[in-house]
């Protein structure tokens, strides 16, 4: 199982991509690089996320290089999934119940919460995924495009800012479900024959600093 600390940083004073790049430099990186359905979806982006989290939010940004770069959806709770999209599940109760964060790369959002089970799940409100601030740059050098995203995530969407000195249960995903190469890339690796991320128990772990 996949284990990482998150860093308690100092509230983030930057209010555009480059500036909270700049503060947030020092984070490792970490790699979503597991693909479990490998077989049927071959083609593996190239993808690095860094995550920290202060007082107030969790931060959270990816770096992302891949063939196509698709940016449909523009409406919170559309489906995000089918675009260029990352993705962040996370259960403050082991794992019971989780929020699914899913981005696409112009900071349209999706969140959900409940139980593994689809029709106990449900959507937030699009005032509360607004709520979530977005920062992305996108650029296409020698012909690799790449693009990154940031994400700072109120813990107030989360339940709670009591964070300090948990152990908590996570995953980090990305995907592209209607790009012309489809795909399904992990943090901590799954066993299920199909491709699906609403698998808590194969969350890994989050050392809360």
């Amino acid at each position: 199982m996949s284990t990482l600390v998150v860093k308690k940083i100092n509230e983030i004073k930057g209010t555009d991509f480059f500036a909270i790049r700049e503060e947030i430099k020092d984070l490792s990186w970490n790699s979503v690089a597991e693909s479990p359905w490998k077989a049927d979806f071959p083609y593996s982006p190239v993808v690095g996320f860094q995550i920290a989290h202060t007082d107030s939010s969790v931060i959270l940004h990816y770096a992302v290089k891949e063939e196509f770069l698709k940016a449909q959806y523009i409406r919170s709770n559309e489906n995000v999934w089918e675009d260029s999209c990352v993705e962040f599940f996370i259960s403050l109760d082991n794992k019971e119940s989780y929020y699914n964060f899913e981005f696409n790369i112009l900071g349209t959002g999706l969140i959900g919460y409940g139980s593994a089970v689809k029709a106990e799940r449900k959507r937030l409100a699009a005032g509360m995924i607004d709520a979530v601030n977005t920062y992305s740059a996108v650029c296409k050098v020698d012909g690799q495009k790449k693009w990154n995203l940031i994400l700072q995530i109120p813990k107030t969407i989360i339940g709670t800012t009591e964070w300090s000195g948990r152990r908590l249960h996570a995953n980090f995903y990305k995907c592209g479900d209607k790009l012309p190469n489809p795909h399904f890339i992990v943090w901590n690796n799954i066993d299920h024959p199909t491709p699906n991320f609403h698998l808590p128990e194969f969350f890994g772990d989050l050392i809360i600093e």
